[in-house]
């Protein structure tokens, strides 16, 4: 009897022994992720939470104001101003989305290439995206200034009449698309070069070996290949376009005329300067809702393409 009850004990032990080295590399491995699990929940879930509440809120960043409820969201359908800010929104977006995929992708090829110094071609490409946007900007103040810029002084060298850029209301969306083109192009280019040289070779010898033209296999066999980074990049680059908003702080802060006031730099406007930070966080929730919306459609147009 006593040596049941001794073998169970031990037993038990034994079990409470397995079970606590079970354990241990659960509770190292949170150990190691919990500092980083407090700061993404500091950072980005709480401010966003706090945000929603803000959104339903009439007040600033102080004081709070009262609860309106949905208000803020219905007043965003007579918003005229938000209307038009959201145009020069979409109009980047489709301006600049097409142009840095295509161009990329241009790059991307040429890059590709076996030439001599291709490690520093590709370095000088992918600068510019690492450089600050802020830096960006205040370099295309430099070189866009309608009296002492670099380009109208290029310009006048050959006899042809200056431009307003970044002051003409006419100009200043194009030329911050052209500036934001230089800086964010190297994102796109570095990830079709990725894709490029991971195309199986064998694919195009087989195409070249059937006959196939050089423009031929980059449509009928490059191109398809590329397609998940297609995909990623538009989504990626259009998250990009729909949340500008350092380069316009820095260069024309929505003038002339109001002409590049986009989405972001709208609601900073709305919640820092006139105070209206209930009515700024629901601005940004119906961007968050239409960056959402934007990819949902993105992922479904690809899957029934290749469906």
């Amino acid at each position: 009897m006593g040596d049941a009850r001794a073998g169970t004990v031990a037993m038990t032990r034994a079990g409470t022994r397995a079970r606590r080295g079970w354990r241990l590399p659960d509770l190292t491995g949170w150990g190691f992720v919990l500092p980083a699990t407090l700061v993404i929940v500091g950072l980005s879930i709480f401010p966003a939470v706090w945000a929603l509440l803000l959104s339903l809120r009439d007040g600033d960043l102080i004081t709070g104001g009262s609860y309106v409820g949905l208000q803020n969201y219905r007043d965003m359908l007579d918003d005229t101003a938000l209307r038009a800010a959201a145009g020069h929104t979409l109009l980047y977006a489709v301006l600049f989305v097409p142009g840095s995929i295509a161009l990329g992708l241009v790059l991307a090829t040429a890059l590709n290439l076996p030439i001599r110094f291709i490690g520093l071609y590709r370095t000088c490409i992918f600068v510019p995206y690492v450089v600050s946007a802020a830096a960006t900007g205040i370099l295309a103040n430099f070189v866009f200034d309608p009296d002492f810029g670099i380009v109208n002084a290029a310009f006048r060298a050959l006899g042809l009449p200056g431009m307003g850029f970044l002051q003409d209301p006419d100009q200043a969306m194009i030329t911050l698309v052209v500036v934001s083109l230089w800086g964010g192009v190297g994102m796109p280019a570095v990830v079709y070069l990725a894709a490029l040289q991971d195309i199986p070779k064998q694919l195009v010898e087989a195409a070249r070996v059937d006959g196939a033209e050089r423009r031929h296999v980059f449509r009928h066999v490059t191109l398809p290949q590329l397609r998940p980074a297609t995909v990623f990049l538009a989504i990626w680059q259009t998250i990009t376009a729909l949340q500008l908003f350092d380069l316009v702080y820095t260069t024309t802060k929505g003038q002339p005329l109001d002409s590049t006031t986009v989405i972001v730099f709208y609601l900073y406007r709305q919640a820092f300067q006139l105070f209206h930070s209930g009515y700024g966080a629901a601005v940004a929730y119906g961007l968050f809702v239409a960056t959402l919306a934007a990819s949902a459609v993105a992922l479904w147009y690809t899957r029934r393409a290749e469906a």
